[in-house]
Order: C-alpha cells, then structure tokens, then sequence
C-alpha cells in the first residue's frame, strides 16, 4: 500500500494525500533509504477555548496538515532527530538524568526523552528521525504538542512499549495515551507514574485527544479530566474550514509562556477559594461547579471577597458558558445543519474570549470579524490565544477565493503580521497514524 493511499483510506482527502507523499519522497531521499513512517496532524479548537484543563469541553478536528517523519532504529539509547525545514538537528539520550534546555524545540524533544526514560525502565533504545512539517508553527494549531507526541510514538514503536507492563495503562486507549502526553508535556504525574518537569506549559490535553483521537470528516466533542467522547458530528462534505494564521507567534516562551499561565492560574486561584469556602476538595473546576444546584452561585460570592474579584468573575464566567452551553450548542447547530445557529454561537465564543478571557490581540479580533464581513458561516479564533490564528467555516466550493480575499484585507489593515501569515484550507482531517503499513 503507497503512502497516499494509506491516508486516503484515514480520511485524507486525495489532494492532501498527494501532497503528503511528495514530502515522504523527500524524506525518504534526505534519510538514505525506507524507514518508519508517521503522520501526525495539528488541530483545530472549533470551541472550547481554555477549558480542557478545568475538567470542561471541547470541538475539535485534526486538519490535514502535520508532521510527516520516518524513524529508523539504533542499537544505542541516542535519539538524533533532523528537521528538513528549518534545517537543524537535536541530539538526546534516553536518559532519566537528561539535563533539558528551558526553551527552544530541543526543550520540546528532550522532554519527551527524558520522560519516556523515567518511566519505561525498558525503553533505551533510539532512533534516527528525519521529519519535516506543513503545519504552520506558533500558530495555535498544536504544532508543538504534535512534534512531541510524533517523538513518542516512534519511541514507543522501536522499544515495544505496547508489551511492556509498565506502560499498559498509558496504552488502555486513545484516549488514555492522549492524557498522558499531556502529562509529559505540563509535568503532571499520570497514574502510577511519577510527575516531571514539563515544557513549562500548565496546560491540559485537548490538543493530544484532538491529535490521537479525531476522525476524518467530523468534529468530536470531549470533556476533560479524564478524556471522555461526548459526541461525534459529521461535518457536511460540502463544508471546510478557511484558517487563516495572524502571523503574530502563539509561541508559549517568554512573555508569551506568562501570559498563557496567567490563564491557567486564574482557575487555580478559583478552585482555591472554593476548596477554602466549601471545605471541598474537588480535583478541577468543573468537578466543583457541578457539586450542587447552588455551586456556581456560591463560588461567585466567595470570588467577590478576593482582590481580583472582577477579573476571576469574568473568567468564570466565560468558562461555565462556553463549556456548558456554547460547546454542545454549536455540536447541536452542526448535527441539525443549522448554520445560522452556528455563527451566532462562535460569535458569542469570541466575544467571551475577548472580553472574559482576555487572549485575543488585534490581529486575532479583526480575522474574526473580517471573516464573518465577507461571508463565513462562522469564525473564531482557537488556541492558546495572545496570537495564533483564526478558523472560518466556507462553502468547499468558494474557499480558494474566500481564502484570498480574506488574505488581501488582512494584509492592507496588519502589514507587519503579515509577512509571517498563512492562509490555509483543510478539511477535517484523520488522527496520527503510521503510513507504511506498520501498527
């Protein structure tokens, strides 16, 4: 079986198969010869923004656009890893002492090393990795959850970690795996096993499960904290999704890095003052939000006696709707063809986002709006926010123009931003999976 025909048979359109296996050919010339192969997509948050880690929901696809590597094994524990498109090469061991870098990808690579060889005493085996993307990167598409998650699938593939005992509970599903690459990435223990230092992220696992766990052509609602499937929508094949990429890097380093967990430690500051108020002690928000009839209440009036009584009331408040009521709304407006239902509710979702969030820029506000202006059915933006990139949903017949023309306004009114925009088309696209015909 080709390559092309191995996504097509995921789900991949046949223009996005083609265009994934031009670029194995070139891996395959750049690494001398056959070897193991993976896709593994981004993903785009139709809604749900910042709410995976409170224990709340999601909409979310994978796009057809991702990393495509082949692996080779070693018969030593070092893992040599070689991006064909920005033209560097990270060397790591297998190594539960591994010292990491606090930024750049190479944090990203030997996070995933150092963890996977803290946990799995067995796995010290390497390999030599030659990978490249089409997935914008910093864009709030997931393109860093992806590189690591495309590192652990290979590590896992060349020392058999399916087998090994000790990983049986990371392997009890999609779902399951999804959770704990979380977990490596923001340093959370996972069951039996221990936490460790993460990337510096305090997120959650939306972007994981929307990775290992999407279906071609449909949306999937998620609730988090455990990972559970709510819902599955199928989305009209007459439909596709416009993304069109700020430019402005969503890039969790830096300032960035401080601003996305103020987002996160605003929900930890808000379980704190219920765990105080109630005597409770509730793992996540949604857990205690959902307690009592009177919990959302109750909390508000504890929130209200804190000094940043206003800011967390805002946050709390763009949680319990976008989660409760915005999410299964818009899967509801999907499943019912009801379009005008849709844009109406990822309105709303940006305005929250706007206004109760607080992680939109300039840049992110006017994609959305433009969109909606020259037409789309519905927009908004997705990610961690503090830039990144904005979806819209087009007619499949007028997306190449739509996709123009919203480029063109964009790029009168930011011209900055501009020159690192994209603009993309993509239809919801299959989950990470293996090409050559492995397991």
């Amino acid at each position: 079986m080709t390559i092309a025909t191995a996504l097509e048979r995921a789900g991949m359109s046949p223009a996005g198969a083609a265009a994934k296996a031009r670029i194995f050919e070139e891996l395959r010339s750049a690494a001398g010869g056959p070897g193991r192969c993976w896709f593994v997509p981004g993903r785009i948050e139709v809604l749900g923004k910042h709410t995976d880690y409170a224990g709340g929901r999601s909409l979310v696809c994978a796009v057809e656009y991702g990393f495509c590597l082949i692996a080779t094994p070693r018969d030593d524990g070092q893992i040599v890893i070689r991006d064909l498109r920005a033209g560097s090469i990270v060397t790591a061991a297998l190594d539960p002492a591994l010292s990491v870098p606090p930024s750049g990808w190479a944090n990203y690579v030997m996070t995933v090393a150092r963890r996977v060889a803290r946990d799995f005493s067995n796995a010290r085996r390497g390999a030599d990795v030659v990978l490249t993307s089409d997935l914008p990167r910093a864009a709030g598409m997931s393109s860093s959850s992806a590189m690591m998650i495309a590192l652990f699938l290979v590590l896992a593939d060349v020392n058999g970690l399916e087998r090994d005992p000790a990983a049986a509970e990371v392997f009890a599903g999609r779902e399951a795996l999804a959770a704990y690459l979380a977990a490596v990435e923001n340093g959370q223990g996972f069951g039996p096993l221990a936490g460790d230092r993460g990337v510096g992220t305090s997120g959650g696992s939306e972007d994981h499960t929307a990775i290992l766990c999407s279906e071609a052509g449909s949306l999937a609602q998620y609730a988090f904290r455990p990972v559970r499937r709510e819902r599955t929508v199928p989305l009209d094949p007459a439909l596709v999704f416009a993304i069109g990429v700020s430019g402005v890097r969503a890039s969790k380093t830096g300032s960035a890095l401080v601003r996305y967990n103020d987002a996160t430690g605003a929900v930890q500051r808000m379980l704190d003052v219920w765990r105080t108020s109630s005597g409770r002690d509730d793992p996540v928000l949604a857990d205690a939000l959902s307690s009592a009839p009177d919990a959302a209440a109750r909390l508000r009036d504890a929130i209200s006696r804190t000094q940043d009584a206003g800011a967390l009331t805002a946050r709390l408040d763009q949680f319990i709707e976008e989660s409760d009521t915005l999410v299964p709304a818009a899967a509801g407006a999907l499943a019912r063809g009801d379009l005008s239902a849709l844009g109406e509710i990822a309105d709303r979702s940006q305005a929250l986002a706007e206004r109760g969030l607080g992680n939109q820029v300039p840049e992110t506000i006017e994609l959305a709006r433009s969109a909606r202006r020259l037409g789309a059915i519905a927009a908004s933006a997705f990610g961690a926010g503090f830039g990144g990139s904005v979806w819209a949903l087009v007619p499949a017949t007028d997306a190449a123009r739509f996709a123009d023309e919203w480029a063109a306004v964009y790029r009168r009114q930011f011209q900055d931003a501009a020159e690192r925009a994209a603009f993309l088309v993509t239809r919801p696209g299959p989950a990470a999976l293996r090409v050559d015909g492995g397991q």
